[in-house]
């Protein structure tokens, strides 16, 4: 099985007809994935290499039957895309646009909350999510999946995502599903919401989770991990050399004192039972010891 997305999943592009919306799309086709319809306002009828256009997620959602909507418009436009979304009835958007401001992703994340309980944010500023050789929204490549499972991967780091993908491939150790949350202040999509997805899902023997400096999501997921979590966890924290008091990254990632420091997310994690590694590539090595041991 895979977490929130699988074959059956039909994509609506809404921001299709720009370049990189249009870049993404082809290569989430050319994978497998359904990409079934694309939006752009005044642009309706016609058409990206076969893909149709519409002016409304609406018009596209009636259409063709779209259920999934991956956003790649413009910071001063996203927020309106994904309630557009949502308000169509879509239950899973993925949202890769960066430079949202906090102020507008607070808005338009608690207008979701409110009014369409029902539609999962995942992002924005994020890589997207792949469940290997089912569906890929997003940017990930899918070259570095591999389908089979058992492992699924949640991050907040967008690169560090691809390397804990690659390492595993290469070593033969499948995943369910890679979900790149975003490290922006105000995820749709949080580390709990993947890791109670994870411990419910069948073929998900093990988890693999990559947090980073600032906030105090991690803190929570540890929480979570020693109450709720049955299956084994690798967890790696990037940000261990950033120098104190100074702004790393994402917009998330902002130290307040002695809290959201990587060593603290780390020994929360260790209290929790999970196994932290000291860097991406021991993590890697951790997870394919863990596998072993299933």
């Amino acid at each position: 099985m895979s977490i929130f997305v699988d074959e059956n999943t039909k994509v609506v592009v809404q921001g299709l007809t720009g370049g990189q919306g249009r870049f993404h799309a082809l290569r989430n086709r050319a994978y497998g994935t359904k990409v079934v319809a694309g939006v752009t306002p005044g642009k309706g009828g016609q058409d990206v290499e076969g893909i149709p256009v519409f002016d409304s997620v609406a018009e596209a959602v009636a259409a063709t039957g779209a259920n999934a909507s991956f956003v790649s418009v413009p910071p001063r436009f996203a927020g309106d895309a994904v309630v557009e979304a949502a308000a169509a009835g879509i239950p899973f958007v993925v949202c890769i646009t960066e430079f949202i401001p906090a102020q507008d992703e607070a808005r338009f994340y608690n207008l979701l909350r409110r009014d369409y309980p029902a539609t999962r944010l995942l992002g924005p500023n994020c890589p997207g999510i792949i469940s290997p050789g089912k569906c890929n929204i997003g940017i990930t490549a899918g070259e570095i999946a591999l389908a089979g499972g058992p492992v699924g991967i949640v991050s907040r780091s967008g690169t560090l995502t691809y390397q804990a993908l690659n390492e595993l491939s290469l070593q033969g150790v499948g995943q369910t599903t890679c979900v790149g949350i975003g490290g922006d202040p105000v995820p749709g999509t949080s580390f709990i919401d993947c890791l109670a997805a994870f411990q419910a899902d069948p073929e998900t023997g093990a988890v693999m989770m990559i947090g980073e400096i600032g906030g105090s999501e991690e803190e929570r997921a540890a929480e979570y991990i020693a109450k709720e979590m049955t299956k084994p966890v690798v967890a790696y924290i990037a940000g261990v050399t950033a120098p104190p008091g100074r702004r790393m990254g994402h917009a998330g990632a902002i130290i307040s004192g002695s809290q959201g420091t990587a060593r603290a997310k780390m020994e929360a994690l260790e209290a929790a039972g999970a196994r932290v590694a000291p860097n991406p590539t021991a993590a890697g090595e951790m997870m394919v010891e863990v596998v072993r041991g299933l």
